[in-house]
């Protein structure tokens, strides 16, 4: 079986902003984004910690991009982080996953 090259990238995760609904956070639910991992953007939009910092980097993020890596909240990641290079999983690029693997030195997919 073919590792996930995710796993070895994480440019995504250093890359862009991550913003998404307010429902996605835990609230005390034990499921969901936790809500320290968050920062208010609006009343009912919030951004992942680190992802709006220069260069960008979502604290989930553990480990070295191009190297090796893993998303510490992966089971409660956002919507965003869900729909991002649906296929990248599988070795499959999109235009947005290649310019996150530009940014940090790394060939397309």
């Amino acid at each position: 079986m073919r590792e996930d090259p995710c796993t070895g990238c994480g440019a995504c995760c250093a890359a862009f902003r991550v913003d998404f609904h307010c429902s996605e956070l835990d609230g005390g639910r034990g499921e969901g984004v936790p809500d320290a991992l968050a920062v208010p953007v609006t009343a009912r939009l919030v951004r992942m910690r680190g992802t709006d910092a220069a260069p960008p980097r979502c604290v989930a993020l553990d480990g070295e991009i191009g190297v090796r890596v893993r998303c510490t909240i992966y089971a409660q990641r956002p919507g965003p982080c869900r729909d991002f290079a649906p296929y990248a999983p599988l070795g499959i690029g999109d235009d947005a996953c290649a310019r996150a693997r530009l940014r940090h030195g790394l060939r397309p997919l």
